[in-house]
């Protein structure tokens, strides 16, 4: 078998058998085929794509490329849930201990986060003591007893996802479907659950700008998960504005536990109700949506969420008191406020733009080896739809610089005023296959 060869077949539009694949990625892991090969490769399938079955392939041999996590110790279905990113995106510290309170084992692996702020584990760790670095026995031990545990990623999790990424970044194959399903459901298979429940945003603040594009990936994603033995769904979901209020790693640990006590934002509880009840039907532990969803109000209701969030961060080493004092929390030095120049309605919060200006503050990582501050970040004060008057504060900023005129005038420059504006929708479909 030649590279050259297999090039050549999909370039013209041709179909890999799943040896072929095996070949590619398995030699690319080894070093044994050279990056300027698979780049050819990889534009090639940029543009011929790629057959649902070449797809599912592709996955398997990217998730064989390394280690895999075996949770068949661990009691009951296993769900997962992953987001494809965003701006306030707080709802794994929501849906993990919501899904739990309902017996259901959240075995949860995390990443810290590159970008506008933290990753989960990142804002995790701005409770006091909460740590991941907990050995695999003691992570399937803490999610069979209270059903609930993260830890950090694998090193040798998908190691031919790394090398593709890597090349997809510097070759202008990124923006492939086959190429970008492939990467994130091999994480998700690779560690371990037997159901994935996907996010996938869709708006400014996400990588799939559009709808469409936002549902073929989802699309692609179901289909993948389901054709390799994994009960998958998705919701498609709304990033044209930051999730809930918070932008920030403890500023979103303090909504999180809001919500949790049924006080969050509206939109960040619709969309954990939205994904809390697929994995909750997944799991079988309703026998429709609407069912699952009712389980999941009452645990909010009941304040047994609320209860296993606390024994979720006491089993690993944080200090559960946060719970009922957030003021316990990282706190920023300033509060500066950021007041509307005129009289209008909310029209536009360009999610991207004013993550960066959180990211600028400290609460996210421009590179990897950025230093995150745990205490900074925007609370908003208005959401799309909402009036305003002139001199009504739009975003507190909490920072630990005086000096804040380059983050006001991102604010500025990315919050539109008008005369009339509405709420954009925020689950805009769901896909089973």
């Amino acid at each position: 078998m030649r590279m050259v060869d297999l090039i050549e077949k999909k370039r013209d539009g041709g179909e890999l058998t799943t040896e072929e694949i095996n070949f590619i990625i398995e030699g690319y892991t080894k070093d044994e085929i050279p990056d300027y090969q698979v780049s050819a490769l990889a534009m090639a399938i940029f543009f011929k794509d790629m057959t649902e079955r070449e797809r599912a392939d592709l996955t398997m041999a990217i998730v064989n490329s390394g280690e895999t996590i075996d949770l068949s110790a661990i009691e009951g279905v296993k769900v997962d849930k992953h987001s494809t990113g965003g701006v306030g995106d707080t709802t794994t510290l929501v849906l993990a201990p919501l899904v739990a309170a309902l017996d259901i084992p959240v075995a949860k692996m995390s990443g810290r986060g590159l970008g506008h702020t933290g990753g989960t584990i990142d804002k995790l760790e701005a409770i006091a003591g909460f740590h991941v670095e907990i050995s695999k026995e003691e992570f399937v031990d803490l999610v069979n007893r209270h059903k609930i545990a993260v830890i950090g990623q694998s090193g040798n999790l998908t190691p031919a996802d790394k090398k593709l990424y890597a090349l997809r970044d510097v070759t202008a194959t990124v923006n492939s479907i086959p190429l970008i399903a492939s990467s994130i459901m091999s994480k998700k298979i690779a560690a371990g659950s037997d159901a994935i429940v996907l996010d996938v945003k869709t708006g400014a603040g996400a990588f799939m700008k559009t709808a469409e594009d936002a549902k073929e990936l989802a699309q692609a994603m179901v289909r993948i998960g389901n054709n390799v033995g994994r009960k998958t769904m998705a919701v498609i979901s709304d990033m044209s504005q930051p999730l809930g209020y918070a932008i920030g790693n403890a500023l979103e640990v303090k909504e999180a536990i809001d919500t949790l006590k049924g006080n969050g934002p509206k939109d960040l509880e619709e969309l954990c109700l939205a994904l809390g009840r697929q994995m909750v039907f997944l799991a079988n532990k309703a026998a429709s949506l609407e069912e699952a969803e009712e389980k999941l109000r009452e645990v909010i209701r009941s304040g047994k969420a609320l209860e296993k969030f606390k024994e979720f961060i006491a089993d690993q080493g944080g200090d559960p008191s946060v719970v009922d004092h957030p003021e316990k929390l990282p706190q920023a030095a300033y509060q500066i406020e950021v007041p509307a120049k005129e009289d209008g309605v909310v029209a536009d919060i360009i999610a991207d733009e004013i993550g960066t200006a959180a990211m600028w503050l400290g609460a996210g990582r421009a590179t990897k080896e950025s230093d995150i501050d745990l205490a900074v970040g925007l609370m908003l004060n208005k959401k799309v739809g909402d009036p305003v008057k002139a001199g009504e504060s739009l975003v507190t900023i909490h920072a630990n610089r005086e000096d804040v005129k380059d983050v006001v005038e991102k604010i500025y420059a990315n919050i539109r005023i008008a005369d009339h504006a509405e709420a954009p929708v925020l689950v805009h479909d769901i896909v089973t296959e």
